[in-house]
């Protein structure tokens, strides 16, 4: 809104300083004060009105140290994250942006239904909360209408050189979006590019750093790609969104663990953002230059602005809990932002917490029902793979306070958002 406004401004009456609000860099820094602003202030009001509701967090007996103390915590915290990410973007992004309008979709949709199973605990006295398969579908319908816009949509393409000699469409699948534009560099050359439409990720660690959807797809034949392709790429959105969102809502389990584990990562992807959406930088670096791809920097700065403004409450001890309604909101903005910038496969290194966490959990229930079908019920409860899961209460059985569990935990997020961003050039 402000963005527009002083665009306006400055074109029609030629406003000294509104020129500022066409740095991206600018509005960033707007973005991620305002969040922080948003949820440090009126977060302490909110927790004041959910203690005065007695909107606590229902906590079951799991025999963790410190955890009856956590009982009547004030939870639905999540409310202010979103809050503080979805003003500032409004404020400050370009909102007529696809890939602005994609994030805030997705913060909403997945943050509603969190809100949903939330309300469920708190008000209908329900611990189970909304039953798995109503989240799974709003998880499914999610990825089907980001994978579709990402395919589909004429306004998300990719840059891609026109090379004499060679093609610039690979494939069926490919389509040029419209005409060439021209770049003259340092040394008096003039180089010719266009955006094309394609379903293409990122290589981490490769020179010839992009893959298509469409080579996928072709192993059921070149004549079928058109239609097999599509159904591939939403089919890999779908379980890109529900794999680390479930992730996030599995390490919210500790004061702080989840919302720290998620700003490292919003930085990484703040990062990836910003350059890929500068050619210069793109071509330095020598990766994917994606087109208008810039403004997601702003919506990723009140991302992390929100979450370390919400860290201010939520590190140990907690005065509040996120709750499903800021956990799932988290992880489907990682996941999408994550598909948007073509880092998919780099989620298994800068969201390796979140990995590791899913992981501890499936091998927990496949290792326990083996042991059960050969051993018997007995047998299987005293022989379980960890202590308990997910993998951070396994760390708290061993006897670790749970400040230097998520602080440890931080720590390794750190080391992998490094080597993601530092993947950029390692090719």
């Amino acid at each position: 809104m402000l963005y527009d406004l002083f665009k306006y401004l400055r074109e029609a009456f030629g406003l000294s300083g509104a020129g500022v609000f066409q740095f991206i860099t600018f509005r960033v820094g707007a973005a991620i004060i305002l969040s922080l602003i948003i949820t440090m202030v009126y977060g302490k009001r909110l927790i004041n009105y959910l203690r005065k509701k007695q909107i606590g967090e229902t906590v079951r007996e799991l025999g963790l140290e410190g955890q009856t103390s956590k009982k009547g915590t004030p939870t639905m915290g999540g409310i202010i994250i979103i809050a503080g990410i979805v003003i500032p973007t409004l404020l400050f992004a370009d909102v007529k942006n696809i890939y602005v309008l994609m994030m805030l979709l997705s913060t909403l949709w997945l943050g509603l239904i969190g809100f949903l199973d939330d309300y469920i605990k708190v008000f209908k006295k329900n611990k189970d909360g909304l039953k798995g398969r109503f989240k799974v579908v709003g998880q499914v319908g999610l990825g089907i209408i980001i994978g579709s816009l990402m395919y589909f949509n004429q306004h998300v393409v990719t840059t891609r050189e026109v090379v004499k000699g060679e093609p610039v469409v690979y494939d069926a699948t490919e389509k040029v979006i419209g005409t060439p534009t021209f770049r003259k560099e340092s040394d008096g050359r003039v180089r010719e590019y266009v955006k094309v439409r394609s379903a293409v990720t990122s290589v981490p660690f490769n020179k010839s750093h992009e893959i298509s959807f469409a080579k996928i797809a072709s192993i059921f034949g070149d004549k079928n790609i058109e239609w097999v392709t599509p159904i591939i790429y939403i089919a890999f959105v779908i379980f890109i969104i529900t794999a680390v969102s479930n992730g996030a809502n599995l390490t919210d389990g500790l004061d702080g663990l989840a919302t720290g584990v998620s700003a490292i990562a919003g930085m990484c992807l703040g990062l990836f953002a910003y350059v890929s959406g500068n050619y210069i930088f793109a071509e330095y670096l020598n990766i994917m230059h994606i087109p208008n791809l810039g403004e997601l920097s702003v919506f990723m700065g009140a991302f992390v602005g929100a979450c370390i403004g919400f860290l201010w409450y939520n590190t140990y001890p907690a005065q509040v809990f996120m709750g499903d309604t800021g956990s799932l909101a988290l992880g489907g903005i990682i996941a999408c932002m994550a598909i948007i910038v073509r880092k998919e496969l780099l989620i298994p290194i800068f969201c390796g917490i979140f990995l590791v966490e899913n992981l501890s959990v499936i091998m927990q229930t496949f290792y326990f029902k083996y042991q059960k079908k050969r051993h018997g019920l007995e047998y299987a409860q005293t022989h379980r793979l960890l202590k308990m899961a997910p993998l951070h209460h396994h760390y708290q059985k061993l006897g670790y306070h749970e400040t230097k569990i998520v602080t440890r935990f931080w720590i390794v997020g750190i080391i992998l958002a490094v080597l993601s961003v530092v993947s950029m050039k390692l090719q």
